[in-house]
């Protein structure tokens, strides 16, 4: 009967996965179908991420198993959803790779989700990753905006975006659940305090569409015309513009005396406890670590986590990458250990604030 019982919790656990919400989509590299597909050696490893950098994971991925055998499935959803799925899996994990935006990972490890890798990270700076081990920079990454191509954007305000011709043609993804959303509420108190963060968006919420679990959803609709303006991140919309054509433009809003600001959203790699291919999971976390793989990352619109490729160039992109992006925009950098011990109390007050 125990036998039966666990084979059964096995099954419901994997056609969980496989039945995601609309935000995620799970894939595997070596055939159609979610987590659990491995590939014809039994060799797998299992990653959940958040969304954003898919493009990278396919060619990395698929190089990975050229030179290891092992296989590569990827589960993508909005920041906060993949560690609530680490931790609701937690008495059956399922996976071995977790890569999320901050503050994030840092409830991740908090919690106890996370364990030390082991692998080498000497090439990355000290202030980008765990001091215990837990979790270190895979790729950097900076909040933006985006506009529809109607939208003129030169010059564009917090203020602006209040205006009654924008309501119901604005919408920025939900603080708590979407990493790029927490950035918002972050990034407006640091230029506002708390108090002001809270006024502003109680404002702001007169011409937000409404919640929204991930900030990839937003583009197409900016895109077509459906949403004037929305958040992003400067990797995965330059990406999206590279890949789909999509004709939007990355802005960041500025304050009244003409300055525009944002946050680090980088997205953090670390080894999930009781990961089922752990051996898999640090083989493959030390292979996108490496400079082969790291390399490629300006192409992508992102950073290098690697210290001696910050200078890399895009090539493929067109030479654009986001340090030029980042020109006369000032990057404000909060602390998220700080953030993280404020988090919950902060976003019962963005809900009663806004209502959403």
């Amino acid at each position: 009967m125990r036998k039966s019982n666990t084979r059964l919790a096995r099954t419901i656990a994997r056609t969980a996965l496989i039945l995601t919400s609309a935000t995620a989509v799970a894939f595997s590299l070596t055939a159609c179908g979610g987590t659990g597909t491995d590939s014809a050696d039994g060799k797998t490893v299992t990653v959940y991420s958040a969304d954003g950098v898919g493009a990278w994971y396919k060619t990395q991925f698929e190089k990975f198993k050229e030179q290891t055998g092992i296989a590569v499935n990827l589960v993508e959803a909005g920041s906060g959803e993949v560690v609530n799925r680490v931790d609701k899996e937690q008495s059956n994990p399922q996976a071995d790779v977790l890569v999320t935006l901050p503050p994030f990972m840092q409830k991740a490890d908090k919690s106890g989700l996370l364990e030390p890798s082991g692998i080498d990270t000497s090439a990355v700076a000290a202030s980008d990753k765990d001091p215990n081990g837990k979790y270190v920079m895979m790729a950097g990454n900076y909040l933006c905006f985006i506009a529809n191509p109607s939208v003129k954007v030169a010059g564009t305000t917090w203020d602006d975006l209040l205006r009654p011709e924008y309501k119901g043609k604005i919408q920025y993804s939900t603080p708590g659940q979407a990493g790029d959303g927490t950035a918002v509420l972050i990034l407006l108190q640091q230029l506002y305090g708390k108090q002001g963060a809270l006024d502003y968006l109680a404002k702001l919420q007169e011409n937000n569409v409404g919640p929204s679990s991930s900030t990839g959803k937003l583009q197409a609709k900016v895109d077509k015309g459906e949403l004037l303006i929305a958040n992003g991140d400067i990797q995965m919309n330059m990406a999206n513009i590279k890949e789909t054509g999509s004709k939007f433009t990355v802005f960041f809003p500025a304050n009244a005396e003409g300055k525009s600001s944002t946050v680090p959203v980088p997205y953090l790699m670390g080894l999930a406890k009781g990961a089922p291919h752990q051996e898999a999971g640090k083989q493959l976390m030390e292979f996108l670590l490496s400079a082969e793989a790291q390399q490629s990352l300006p192409d992508s619109f992102a950073v290098p986590a690697r210290t001696e490729l910050r200078g890399v160039t895009a090539t493929a992109s067109g030479g654009i990458n986001p340090a030029m992006l980042l020109q006369n925009v000032e990057v404000l950098y909060p602390d998220w250990s700080a953030v993280l011990e404020e988090l919950d109390a902060d976003l019962a007050a963005y809900q009663q604030a806004t209502g959403q």
